[in-house]
């Protein structure tokens, strides 16, 4: 049954635009913790030091993946709405709260367990509202909605850091959280649960997915696991250069705080934007003759991705390196623009917001670790050498991706047009 209403903006699109301000938001509150670290080593009332701080980091990410199974299960028996805005909430608080707080004990709860915590409800549910109201245009709706975090985290460079300057590093987590609160206020009001709510929210009761039967419909299928093995390539080598970039371009060329952490995200996340509203646009175009598209354009991305990370580190020159930054993010948006649509080829509606906890949950836990593992060779083949290095994690991700494409997507891929209506999807 369709919507007899003519509005300017058809809801699929105002849906898109509600969630790209929850994850611009989402993604700025994260970096926030980055961009004033140096202001809070300096606060003498938290009494921490480097170590120290990096804990702060890693918990919020083992939080993070120990919780985001949980909020993708919860997106597939819940009404994903109210999902969604209890996430925005309760990090948005955590936020506020993390910019009050006066120690170590206070940024553990409030920064790396609320506010990692909140977050880790926000994205299954998200992905899969986006994959209900969006069939033909869904990779295209997923890279708009994925330009969020690229913006989310240039922006909170720049905003964070001047309100740090200007005004201490508690402004820039009450900014943050602030509006975060309002938007949530705003979401409960527009946020729809269902394309078909008025016909069949009163009609039929939320359908509830036994976890058994969830993890059997996951977990065998091989193309799952390639495409989350592959994810955790791709996200390794992210975190390692979100890290130790802004400290490689200040002691390799002699580059200000302020410029290094300008140049290491500018570059890179600029070009990811143009890559991921590219990728997604040319996959939608091809999704309906070719069913492979999707993993194609992840592997695209990851082989043509590898040569700049190598060139990115190797490289003597500045303008050079900032050329590769921006090669670098240009495959990687490339990769991002299909990421969760090439899940969704090979997992049922009623599985996908689980089926995206459970692949954050393996990513997110073992990219905790590539900070760790660059600062050690750092220490043993140096800075330049480690950051070169992350293009093998590319390389075999892409691989990975290529034997799927190959043995297990076809025998994995779900097709929706021969499946019962979405009317009796959650």
């Amino acid at each position: 049954m369709t919507d007899t209403k003519k509005t300017w903006l058809p809801y699929k699109w105002e849906l898109i635009i509600l969630l790209w301000f929850a994850f611009l938001f989402n993604m700025a509150d994260r970096q926030v913790y980055n961009v004033v670290l140096p202001l809070l080593l300096k606060d003498p009332t938290l009494n921490l030091d480097p170590v120290r701080a990096g804990l702060v980091a890693s918990i919020f990410l083992w939080v993070y993946s120990v919780l985001v199974p949980i909020g993708g299960y919860l997106g597939d028996i819940a009404r994903r709405k109210w999902v969604v805005v209890g996430s925005l909430m309760l990090w948005s608080v955590g936020t506020v709260l993390s910019g009050a707080t006066t120690g170590l004990i206070g940024l553990v709860l409030f920064r790396s367990i609320a506010t990692g915590g909140g977050e880790a409800f926000y994205f299954p549910s998200a992905n899969s509202l986006i994959a209900q109201y969006h069939k033909k245009t869904r990779a295209l709706a997923m890279s708009i909605h994925q330009t969020a975090l690229y913006v989310g985290i240039i922006a909170s460079g720049f905003v964070a850091g001047w309100l740090g300057e200007k005004f201490g590093w508690r402004a820039a987590f009450f900014l943050f959280g602030g509006i975060g609160i309002v938007l949530a206020l705003i979401m409960c009001w527009r946020l729809k649960d269902d394309r078909h709510e008025e016909d069949t929210v009163k009609a039929r009761a939320i359908q509830r997915v036994p976890l058994r039967e969830l993890l059997k419909a996951i977990a065998t299928k091989p193309t799952v696991w390639a495409l989350s093995l592959a994810f955790c390539c791709f996200y390794f080598a992210q975190i390692g250069y979100i890290t130790w970039m802004p400290t490689y371009l200040s002691e390799k060329f002699n580059l200000s705080l302020k410029n290094a952490g300008f140049s290491s995200m500018f570059y890179h996340h600029v070009a990811a934007a143009v890559g991921v509203l590219l990728g997604g646009r040319v996959a939608d175009m091809l999704a309906q003759r070719r069913r492979t598209v999707r993993i194609e354009v992840e592997m695209f991305g990851l082989f043509f991705g590898a040569p700049f990370i190598y060139f990115m580190g190797s490289t003597g020159s500045f303008w050079t390196c900032c050329l590769c930054l921006a090669g670098f993010g240009l495959f990687r948006g490339v990769y991002d623009s299909n990421l969760y649509a090439a899940l969704f080829d090979v997992i049922e509606p009623r599985y996908r917001s689980s089926a995206v906890g459970l692949m954050l949950a393996v990513v997110f836990f073992f990219s905790a670790f590539a900070p760790v593992v660059l600062g050690w060779a750092k220490v043993k083949i140096g800075l330049s050498a480690a950051l070169s290095m992350l293009s093998l994690a590319y390389v075999i991700g892409g691989l990975i991706l290529l034997f799927a494409r190959n043995r297990t997507f076809m025998r994995d891929y779900y097709d929706e047009s021969a499946a019962p209506a979405p009317t009796a999807e959650a």
